[in-house]
């Protein structure tokens, strides 16, 4: 077993992306600062002291987005953060991780290049939209995607289903992150779930492209060979189909001319019908199981399968206007 077959069998997919996004660096500062905002913004939290001391707090279910958060702050501002962990209140066998800048001057660092804080120190009610110069760029527009996917996403296993979202507490926040992936080409849509408002995708080439936007190639890669293995088993299922259709109506279709056939025979005899009609009448009789092709080509000359169906439909009607005629009589 490869060292990926196993994580496959231990980690989700969404947790393979978010693991596979948290050893993807930015080489530009402006970069990181474009993620650290994304992070902080959707699963950050600014307190503030009695003695108005600054102190930036995030709280993660997934030790990769964590340890992300934390080399991010220590690569763009070489500053000390605290990690924690606790043991989840609603499920005791997950964890929460917190990674907290407690210090007063680091804190108001990282507001301000986030562009958090304005220039009177005064933080947005819930730290709601990046402020488009941390999101002028394409490259920082990608990084801010990847952050918040980071912190508040998740991409459903696509053996059963696509689906990509992330999950905003404010509809300024989920608006804007639509705005972002429209700018990658992607219509994402919104949807209010309980208090949140979600930004999502369904369709799999969608969930490939914005795979791409955030940098996940080996992530891109195993969808895209799951989505061209559940293409060819599609159309597998749908050939098998069509085919299995197409057998039972040649065979109901061949059991319906070998009743009319053995009706006009026992009712009228083969006697008084036309040489062609007879002659192939006979031949359905000894091969029922025979296609029309087949059927034609027994007929001396040969016949092609509209003259053989032109035939078989010709007794049909035979058949049927004998049977009205008997059932007015009686006989």
């Amino acid at each position: 077993m490869t060292c990926r077959e196993g994580m496959k069998r231990t980690m989700s997919f969404s947790s393979m992306v978010k693991e596979e996004l948290s050893h993807q660096m930015s080489s530009a500062r402006h970069c990181q600062i474009a993620e650290i905002t994304a992070i902080i913004s959707l699963c950050g939290r600014v307190q503030i002291s009695e003695r108005d001391s600054y102190c930036i707090k995030i709280h993660t279910e997934n030790m990769a987005v964590a340890r992300k958060y934390f080399t991010l702050l220590k690569k763009t501002f070489n500053i000390k953060t605290d990690v924690s962990v606790r043991q989840g209140m609603e499920n005791r066998s997950s964890r929460i991780y917190s990674v907290c800048i407690r210090k007063h001057e680091d804190a108001i660092r990282v507001l301000q290049a986030a562009k958090l804080i304005d220039l009177y120190g005064e933080i947005e009610e819930n730290l709601s939209l990046a402020q488009n110069v941390v999101i002028r760029k394409s490259c920082c527009k990608r990084a801010f995607i990847r952050g918040a996917f980071l912190a508040a996403g998740s991409i459903s296993d696509p053996e059963k289903f696509y689906h990509f979202e992330i999950a905003c507490t404010a509809p300024a926040k989920a608006v804007q992150l639509q705005e972002l992936m429209l700018f990658f080409g992607l219509e994402a849509k919104i949807i209010q779930r309980k208090k949140y408002n979600v930004v999502y995708l369904k369709e799999g080439s969608q969930i490939v492209d914005i795979l791409n936007v955030m940098e996940a190639p080996v992530a891109l890669m195993e969808l895209e060979n799951i989505r061209i293995l559940k293409e060819m088993r599609g159309s597998v299922n749908r050939k098998v189909n069509c085919e299995t259709a197409n057998i039972h109506k040649t065979v109901s279709a061949a059991v319906k001319q070998i009743e009319d056939i053995s009706y006009i025979r026992d009712h009228m005899g083969f006697e008084k019908l036309p040489d062609t009609l007879r002659e192939i009448a006979d031949l359905r009789l000894a091969r029922p199981e025979a296609t029309l092709k087949e059927l034609g080509e027994v007929l001396d000359p040969p016949v092609g399968k509209s003259g053989v169906n032109h035939r078989l439909r010709k007794l049909g009607e035979m058949a049927e206007d004998l049977r009205q005629r008997n059932s007015v009589t009686g006989a």
